[in-house]
């Protein structure tokens, strides 16, 4: 899948231990590398916790 900056986008799950971002949460993309299938987001909960979809992150539309 391919994302474009302004996208609303909703937490399936992260693999990073140390976020407060739980399942659901939502955010806005601001940018999307597909190379290092990195997305860049704006989390409405202030963070800016970026999602490595090879790595075990996963994203649902919003």
């Amino acid at each position: 899948m391919t994302y474009k900056r302004g996208d609303r986008i909703a937490l399936v799950h992260t693999t990073d231990p140390h976020t407060d971002l739980t399942e659901g949460d939502q955010g806005t993309v601001r940018r999307y590398d597909a190379n290092l299938a990195q997305l860049s987001v704006d989390w409405d909960n202030g963070s800016t916790l970026s999602m490595l979809l090879d790595d075990g992150d996963e994203v649902r539309p919003a």
